[in-house]
């Protein structure tokens, strides 16, 4: 798994299946289970950083759940497929969501700084 290292497989596994069925993905909750809020700041880097499939210094809507053509050229997943190659893609709903919860400064995507505080919330 990418995040070997950083997070447990069986509490990757738990959170992954508390939001299996279509708009149960709940920020906040997977944070906890997964067990990353319970991260230092430099662990939370690393996720981001793994999350952050385009090396571009954010977390965009395309890496979030839709499969733009980068994505369906490649080998790399969405967000939540970070966590486990099987897991569901987020709905438009939850990815909106997701991204108001974490844009603080309104510029449509996710910094570094951003996913931080959006972990610890």
């Amino acid at each position: 798994m990418a995040f070997a290292g950083v997070l447990n497989d069986a509490d990757i596994t738990k959170a992954l299946d508390e939001c299996k069925g279509a708009d149960t993905f709940d920020y906040k909750k997977f944070f906890k289970t997964c067990g990353l809020a319970g991260k230092s700041a430099d662990e939370v880097k690393k996720a981001f950083y793994i999350i952050d499939q385009d090396k571009s210094g954010f977390i965009e809507e395309d890496e979030l759940n839709s499969a733009s053509d980068f994505w369906a050229s490649s080998d790399v997943g969405l967000f939540l497929q970070n966590f486990s190659a099987g897991a569901r893609v987020l709905s438009d709903g939850e990815t909106k969501t997701f991204l108001k919860a974490g844009d603080v400064d309104g510029d449509g995507k996710i910094g570094a700084d951003e996913f931080s505080a959006l972990v610890k919330a």
